[in-house]
């Protein structure tokens, strides 16, 4: 049984979290009673009544049938009031309000978790809209701008386990391809994405450095049908600008979260 500083695991606790995780990460695709208790290995009745304890509380939702279950419009509750509550984001969405106007792009602000980024804020390009927000959702820190440059803050051992996934036939799977690719953002202090998790999409990360090891970063996401010399070259000039307005703007007294 795992611990924490001492403090044995509720398993109870877990158990509901993993569960709430594991239909978060369905998006769509709800799922039968069978395969949430296959997924977690709990019994059938166990993992039931768990279900019906968290759809009477609305953080677990079913069909009219009782049959299929997906994540519940509390959850949407809490996440939103994880952004609205959490200072850096507060700090940060005017800028990415300027970035975008100014240079016509889309821009990201996004923290490490584990071996993800979450997207907690972004400003769409009037050019190039997506049909979907970013804003929660998660992307495989090796593979993206905003991940690279988050992971170049971090020593070469701290690197997630490889193989890595790929998201698209450019993105890097091996530690030592990343390695050697996070050697250059060091070198030239931002992360460049040219196709490595979108096919048509290059992005430029700039890790925000009001924390140690950095925590949040920022982005600009360009269609490569725009992205000439000379406008990658602005893209970058701004984009550094904004980070050390940022960081400048940053004061102390806030919590900080582990």
């Amino acid at each position: 049984m795992s611990e924490t500083a001492g403090v044995r695991e509720v398993k109870s606790a877990a158990r509901t979290v993993e569960l709430l995780e594991l239909l978060a990460a369905r998006g769509d695709r709800p799922a039968r009673l069978q395969e949430l208790a296959d997924d977690l290995g709990v019994p059938r009745s166990s993992m039931y009544a768990l279900l019906q304890t968290l759809i009477a509380r609305g953080w677990v939702r079913t069909d009219t049938t009782g049959s299929l279950y997906g994540i519940g419009i509390r959850t949407l509750l809490t996440g939103t009031s994880y952004l609205d509550s959490d200072p850096r984001v507060r700090l940060v969405r005017p800028y990415l309000d300027e970035a975008s106007e100014e240079l016509g792009e889309t821009i990201h602000l996004a923290r490490l978790d584990g071996p993800d980024v979450a997207y907690l804020a972004t400003r769409e390009s009037h050019e190039y809209l997506r049909t979907i927000s970013r804003v929660g959702r998660r992307l495989p820190a090796h593979a993206g701008a905003l991940g690279k440059a988050l992971l170049a803050e971090r020593p070469a051992g701290d690197l997630p386990e490889g193989p890595y996934r790929p998201l698209t036939p450019n993105t890097r799977t091996t530690p030592d391809a990343l390695s050697a690719d996070l050697a250059g953002v060091r070198a030239r202090g931002y992360a460049i994405d040219r196709e490595e998790s979108v096919l048509g999409i290059t992005g430029f990360g700039f890790a925000l450095r009001y924390d140690t090891p950095a925590q949040d970063a920022i982005s600009c996401s360009v269609p490569l049908a725009r992205l000439t010399p000379e406008h990658e070259a602005e893209i970058v000039t701004v984009m550094q600008e904004t980070r050390t307005r940022i960081e400048s703007a940053t004061t102390g007294g806030t919590v900080n979260w582990r």
